[in-house]
């Protein structure tokens, strides 16, 4: 099934069971899926599971910094619903790589350059790895 199916899904669920702040996020989800799908299209190129792991990524973090700025104001009950969103949408996430697991992919290269290794790591973890810790991790060895 495809990740955009179980997200509709997940939506009808929420909406049956008058759970407005799973509905809020997941629409919004759905709704940027469907956009980038259109911009897509329009260039002859069909969405895939890949384009939503990064939609919903990008979409966590936008939460991340609204709950951060919520956290400043001290507005208790939004932040808690902003954690109820992000944990209802990284769900659907695949598990992302620990940074032991990135440490030890990184040993097993020949070239340890930065470039080679965020290019690595671009290729053949997209979607299930934070690009920020990988660099990280990369500039500590």
């Amino acid at each position: 099934m495809a990740l955009i199916d179980e997200l509709t899904k997940a939506n009808i669920e929420a909406l049956k069971a008058h759970d407005q702040i799973s509905r809020a996020v997941l629409s919004v989800v759905i709704n940027k899926y469907k956009m980038e799908g259109i911009e897509l299209k329009a260039k002859g190129v069909d969405i895939s599971d890949k384009d939503m792991i990064r939609i919903i990524s990008k979409v966590l973090k936008e939460l991340e910094e609204e709950k951060a700025g919520y956290e400043k104001v001290n507005r208790v009950e939004d932040v808690n619903n902003i954690v109820k969103q992000m944990e209802v949408i990284s769900k659907y996430l695949p598990k992302m790589l620990s940074e032991e697991e990135i440490r030890n992919e990184i040993n097993k290269l020949e070239d340890k350059s930065i470039p080679s290794i965020m290019k690595h790591f671009k290729a053949n973890f997209e979607g299930k790895v934070d690009m920020g810790l990988v660099n990280k991790v990369a500039r500590s060895l």
